[in-house]
């Protein structure tokens, strides 16, 4: 008899007679699901060489396992990458190894895993074979036979819930439970309360500076000094996950030996190859698990937002990745700009999932904010697909462009303002496109000119200078618009006391600004206006005066003799000119510039007041000391009531008020004022500011009894 079998048939032949009985699978042996190889063994990729930090975290949890207690469920919550799983680790080998508890441990991260694991929990704690057989082909329960088994088992546990990311699963299999037995450990980034009602909720967030450091210097000792190590630490956000694969890295170089130093030149490099850097620490020889690779593990977070519909958290969190890892403030968030990159009515829901998902938390520094880190803003932004790009960096700047007053004017102090620098240069240094980049800077510029307004010059210059760096390398050293960011910076030079660094500053704008836009051009002009203040202030009266002229002239003929800065100009020239010279000039019409401003301006517009205090000072420099106290006292209580008594231009105003004051008789009530300017001055500008040094000059005089008033000095 001939007989054929192919694959993995049989052939049968007897003699007689025979019973076979068999059973036939089809499909890949390989395929077969089946339960963890050991549940009493942590599955995780890299323990920790040594667990940083965490301390207060571990004193819970061993307190309740120490004192044999059973009952209770500890919920382990935080972004990706903030080694949750290496907390739970290190508590599962103190509670095997210091309190005798039976360690148990189950991947949940897919319904799958969770069902093989819990089941061969029950299988360790005494289930039959014939009860796990039941469970599995669903004939009994899966979840009440553990629970049973757990209740049940003669040596108190510890079981470990591992990456339960979709809380949904536990909570429809009714896996998640307690027990007088043990004690439960769920490790997450889900971090609504509403998924682990009578759990106690521990946050696990990044480490503190000195502790990540060590973590660096504990995996590659050799690579440099703890302070080096605080750096790339803080430059890594202290992200656990990020610290151990760069130590990682640092530890595996052997024919060319890295040092921390070197590192960190190549983070800081290029923004785009950071996360590949930092992802070469993984371990090449383990299969690639993307909850060990930062560039990896929030995919897991983001495909599951599209698994459930919710694809504008994803859209969201793309926008978040052009912005800054600081507080960014959510009135951002509510305006019709966004509409380009998700629709404004999903962005409740979006903001939402993203805070469930740990991605993003609140805060309050003044304004309500959300702050996502660093590292998974940059991980986001290099695996945001190239066609999405452009939709978002237009988004994000029009989000910028109108959070704070297109003209912006002198005011208060403004915590707005500074909470969106660091988001409008993140933004310059990711955008590619030019004319967006251009678009982008023009906007850091404003922002810094806002601040500029509140008298934040510290601010406002740093604001500028980081904008005009960032932007030539963009755009060119002659674009428009790093030019006057520059000029920018000058002039907050200017307002800072350094007033050489302004001076070099705004010749050398003013003039390739001159030679490339013409004299008349309106950003040639800010800057001549902004440089004769600087060489008034340093003595060159005859150059400022001449160089305030051409721009009265330039903004008169360019934006009309009424334009505000036409008039702002106009008035500066009564603090240049001498006694006899305003009487002179515009045939003696210039005294009445603060009418004018009054009747195009209004009373209360800044350049009003400002012209009002320009004309005090020339009535006081004539000799009409009543006229000026009265100008200059309504001035200063009208820039201290709008301004502040702090701000520069009020203690300004409120010099001269001390000098009228004295003018008329009152030298005491004129020092009590200049005290008071002199300590505001100290505390704001600094004791070696110039503005400052003169205060005290003049507080000097009048106390001495050396003061004498214009038109009595010889």
């Amino acid at each position: 008899m001939d007989g054929h079998a192919e694959d993995r048939g049989r052939v049968y032949q007897a003699s007689g007679d025979q019973h076979i009985s068999e059973h036939h699978h089809y499909g890949d042996e390989a395929s077969t699901p089946g339960g963890p190889d050991s549940v009493r063994r942590p599955a995780v990729g890299r323990p920790p060489v040594v667990l940083r930090d965490r301390v207060e975290v571990l004193d819970r949890l061993k307190a309740g396992v120490r004192a044999g207690r059973g009952g209770e469920a500890f919920v382990l919550y935080g972004m990706g990458g903030c080694g949750k799983t290496a907390v739970a680790y290190t508590f599962f080998q103190a509670a095997i190894n210091e309190c005798g508890r039976v360690g148990l441990w189950v991947s949940a991260s897919d319904r799958a895993s969770l069902r093989a694991g819990m089941l061969a929990v029950a299988a360790d704690r005494g289930a039959r074979d014939g009860e796990l057989l039941a469970a599995r082909n669903g004939l009994r329960a899966a979840s009440d036979l553990v629970w049973h088994y757990l209740d049940r088992s003669a040596q108190p546990w510890l079981l470990v819930l591992d990456n339960a990311d979709q809380p949904e699963i536990l909570r429809d299999g009714s896996w998640l439970r307690t027990s007088p037995g043990g004690t439960v450990v769920v490790t997450t980034r889900r971090s609504a309360a509403r998924w682990w009602p009578g759990a106690e909720l521990q946050h696990i967030g990044v480490l503190p500076s000195e502790d990540a450091a060590r973590v660096l210097r504990d995996l590659a000792p050799h690579s440099g000094t703890q302070e080096e190590a605080e750096r790339i630490a803080e430059r890594l956000g202290r992200l656990p996950l990020a610290l151990t694969l760069a130590g990682g890295f640092l530890s595996q170089q052997v024919l060319d030996p890295w040092t921390l130093e070197a590192y960190g030149r190549r983070l800081d490099e290029d923004e785009r190859e950071r996360v590949g850097l930092i992802d070469q620490g993984a371990d090449a020889l383990s299969p690639q698990d993307p909850r060990h690779m930062v560039g990896l593990t929030w995919q897991l977070t983001l495909d599951a937002f599209e698994a459930r519909g919710l694809p504008e958290a994803t859209a969201l969190l793309r926008l978040l990745a052009r912005f800054a890892p600081e507080p960014l403030p959510l009135v951002l968030l509510n305006r019709p700009e966004i509409d380009a990159a998700l629709p404004r009515a999903r962005c409740e829901a979006a903001l939402r999932a993203l805070l469930d998902q740990s991605l993003t938390e609140l805060v309050d520094v003044g304004a309500r904010c959300a702050q996502s880190h660093g590292v998974l803003l940059d991980s986001v932004a290099a695996a945001t697909p190239a066609a999405s790009v452009p939709v978002l960096d237009t988004t994000a700047v029009r989000l910028l462009d109108v959070g704070f007053p297109a003209l912006p004017d002198a005011g208060p102090h403004d915590p707005l303002l500074r909470l969106l620098v660091p988001h409008a240069l993140a933004l310059l240094r990711r955008v590619d496109d030019p004319p967006t980049s251009a678009d982008t800077l023009a906007v850091a510029t404003r922002l810094a000119v806002a601040l500029h307004r509140t008298g934040d010059y510290v601010s406002a210059w740093e604001t500028a200078r980081a904008a005009a760096d960032i932007g030539e390398r963009k755009l060119g050293a002659e674009h428009r618009s790093v030019l006057a960011a520059h000029s920018r910076a000058g002039r907050a030079l200017f307002r800072l006391g350094r007033y050489a660094e302004a001076e070099a500053l705004l010749e050398r704008v003013r003039a390739a600004q001159n030679r490339l836009f013409g004299a008349d051009d309106s950003d040639t002009l800010d800057s001549a206006h902004g440089l004769q203040l600087v060489l008034g202030n340093l003595g060159r009266q005859d150059d400022a005066l001449a160089l305030l002229r051409s721009v009265v002239v330039g903004r008169g003929r360019t934006l009309g003799p009424t334009h505000p800065l036409t008039l702002r100009s106009r008035s500066s020239l009564l603090v240049l000119l001498s006694a006899s010279e305003v009487v002179a000039e515009e045939d003696g019409a210039l005294l009445d510039l603060p009418s004018e401003c009054d009747r195009l301006l209004g009373p209360d517009h800044t350049v009003t007041l400002g012209a009002h205090h320009n004309r005090a000072w020339a009535l006081y420099l004539s000799g009409r000391f009543d006229e000026a106290d009265q100008e200059i006292r309504q001035v200063t209580e009208a820039y201290r009531r709008r301004l502040g008594p702090d701000y520069p231009t009020a203690l300004s105003a409120q010099q001269l008020l001390s000098r009228t004051r004295a003018a008329l008789g009152h030298v005491k009530a004129g020092a009590e004022l200049m005290t008071d300017v002199v300590a505001r001055r100290e505390h704001s500008l600094g004791p070696d500011h110039p503005f400052t040094v003169a205060g005290r000059e003049l507080l000097s005089a009048f106390t001495s009894g050396r003061w004498r008033p214009p038109g009595a000095e010889g």
